[in-house]
């Protein structure tokens, strides 16, 4: 084993993350037992479903979806020419060393395991978290729950292993939430996913602590593919937490997830991701939610690293008094372009939605706000709230927003606000005239922009997120 470390300083790349991109620069000359080579077409699928030991009816569910991905353009609406760039002939659609989850740290292999110790993922599980599932490259490396929370019913582990050993409550989700021709990008997960995480709540059951996965990209021109699936059953609660990291290369690497939610009657599901991607990663992930009868799906949503990042976590309200929120942070420095949003349809009465989105366009980077609220004609009650605000650091900075609202009806309530904002020189000068120096004061400005959302992240990233603002922001306005 030998380690890569292509960290260029001990400071981080971006002003703020849930863990300080520089520590996740770093990778790890690993051997790996199954490789399914470069490019996609029914070989390389056929490949994946052997290592994997599929049952028959996923082996036709991913040649059917490499069918739709094949069949489906480059999207048009809701994208950029940048995806122009990626070739998939080049990208590695699976790695593995053959591992199966291990139970404890202590039975992972080394290089796998120093990797996720320098990132500081044992320690958060003991902590506070009730969980945790380490994936590295295509495969799961750690899964364990703590037995406290297993006791109650509550099933936490690799998509993988679900499939075989919960056979019948996962095929009765899968691919419900977001069906593979949903967009390209499904439809190219649904052919060769590998790994994610599969939770079930039982009925009533709280999960006083987080939940939390953590994805990590090791390997140069490759793609990762996740599926997670996650039910709450009626009164249920659960917090779900992922991070995500990788080494920074010359070449583009793929990251293409799939993420199911179905919260039933009454229950709650709170999803939080903070992403740090390397900035030559494609981070292009398909996240929906289905919440039920008075049921509510919240997703907090931290955007720093990446290349290019698309993504619009969406709620269905399929049930009456159900709730939808998307609260999003999203960073574009130099070199990157933050496509995100959110997208909530109404389908019943009474029901809620709240989107709230702030971007920080730093340098030449690019921040850009999707969102999409759909009412139809015969709904009553419902109420929409959209609020979307865009912070300029430097003249070359860019942000645009794109809303699209559609209300038919006309006992409903709907709101929208955006606003696009720049840190003043004159500001920074008064602040400095009070004795901050220029970083300080821009921290400051910067600070005070995300704090309201800051403060829904757990206290751990909320912290460190502040924190990297404070280092960062120097020599930032110009």
């Amino acid at each position: 084993m030998s380690q890569i470390d292509t960290t260029a300083s001990a400071a981080a790349e971006n002003p703020f993350a849930g863990i300080d991109q520089s520590s996740g620069n770093f990778s790890y000359d690993v051997k790996y037992d199954f490789d399914a080579g470069s490019g996609l077409n029914e070989r390389t699928v056929d490949y994946i479903s052997t290592v994997k030991k599929d049952a028959p009816w996923i082996r036709e569910f991913r040649q059917n979806a490499l069918k739709a991905f094949l069949a489906k353009p480059m999207p048009t609406h809701w994208a950029t020419k940048d995806l122009e760039n990626i070739n998939f002939d080049k990208i590695r659609y699976y790695l593995s060393s053959g591992q199966k989850p291990k139970r404890t740290w202590d039975e992972v292999p080394d290089d796998i395991k120093h990797t996720f110790e320098r990132l500081g993922i044992p320690e958060q599980e003991r902590k506070f978290l009730a969980g945790v599932e380490a994936q590295f490259d295509s495969e799961a490396a750690y899964s364990n729950i703590k037995d406290v929370v297993s006791k109650q019913g509550v099933i936490f582990m690799n998509s993988g292993e679900a499939l075989k050993e919960h056979p019948d409550l996962f095929r009765k989700w899968f691919g419900k939430v977001i069906p593979t021709g949903d967009n390209k990008f499904s439809a190219l997960n649904s052919a060769v996913f590998s790994g994610g995480s599969f939770i079930y709540v039982p009925p009533g059951v709280k999960v006083s602590h987080p939940l939390q996965a953590y994805f990590r990209i090791n390997a140069e021109n490759f793609g990762q593919f996740e599926r997670t699936l996650i039910i709450a059953d009626e009164g249920a609660e659960v917090t779900y937490m992922e991070g995500c990291t990788a080494p920074k290369f010359s070449t583009s690497t793929l990251h293409s997830a799939v993420v199911e939610l179905v919260a039933l009657k009454g229950a709650k599901i709170q999803y939080i991701t903070v992403q740090n991607w390397a900035n030559n990663v494609f981070n292009l992930v398909t996240k929906r939610g289905l919440a039920h009868e008075e049921a509510e799906i919240k997703w907090i949503d931290c955007n720093i690293g990446s290349r290019l990042t698309m993504k619009y976590p969406g709620v269905v309200l399929k049930g009456r008094k159900s709730r939808g929120e998307v609260i999003s942070i999203a960073l574009a420095n130099d070199g990157q372009h933050q496509d995100t949003g959110a997208k909530m349809v109404h389908g019943a009465d009474e029901t809620t939605s709240n989107i709230v989105a702030k971007s920080i366009s730093v340098g030449q980077g690019r921040s850009t706000y999707r969102g999409l609220v759909h009412i139809p004609r015969h709904l009553k009650g419902c109420k929409s709230n959209t609020e979307c605000d865009a912070l300029l650091i430097n003249t070359n900075s860019r942000t645009d927003t794109y809303p699209s609202i559609t209300v038919r009806g006309s006992e409903n309530s709907v709101q929208h606000e955006a606003s696009v904002s720049k840190v003043s020189e004159e500001q920074i000068l008064y602040m400095r005239q009070r004795g901050l120096t220029e970083g300080q004061a821009m921290s400051l400005s910067v600070n005070g922009f995300v704090n309201d959302l800051a403060s829904q992240f757990p206290m751990e990233y909320s912290v460190e997120l502040k924190r990297l603002i404070d280092l960062e922001m120097e020599g930032s306005v110009g």
